[in-house]
């Protein structure tokens, strides 16, 4: 065993269009932009977001040099989706399809009082919004 405890620090994915992403997360999800920035060794440039209670991270990279960017098919894909808590899942669902984003899965009620729906963001990265 470890003799520190470990820590989670973030969550990176992929961004065909840094800017468009940004605006998704900001513009929709509230979050903030931390740092920005590119990193010539590996021609990315990446940006750290933090959620409005600065309690999670998420990084957004694009590479120069990537010129194909797919998403595997539902069944297909390695990463599932993130995560984020909401306070009114209907209305940030409607600001979603209002502003062209995909809906998924339209919102459903798991157990009694627990809300979820999904959405896609610019990529295709499944987002589950959660509302309890």
């Amino acid at each position: 065993m470890l003799s520190s405890p470990m820590t989670f620090v973030h969550v990176s994915i992929r961004a065909s269009d840094i800017d468009r992403s940004i605006a998704f997360y900001h513009d929709l999800l509230g979050m903030e932009v931390v740092k920005r920035r590119f990193i010539p060794q590996n021609r990315a440039e990446i940006c750290f977001l933090k959620d409005p209670k600065g309690e999670f991270s998420l990084e957004l990279t694009h590479y120069d040099d990537q010129k194909e960017f797919v998403q595997a098919d539902y069944m297909k894909r390695t990463f599932d989706h993130l995560a984020f808590r909401v306070d009114d899942l209907k209305a940030i669902v409607e600001k979603a399809r209002s502003s062209g984003v995909v809906v998924t899965d339209e919102p459903f009620e798991l157990s009694p009082g627990h809300w979820l729906a999904f959405i896609q963001d610019p990529d295709g990265t499944l987002i589950e919004l959660i509302q309890s």
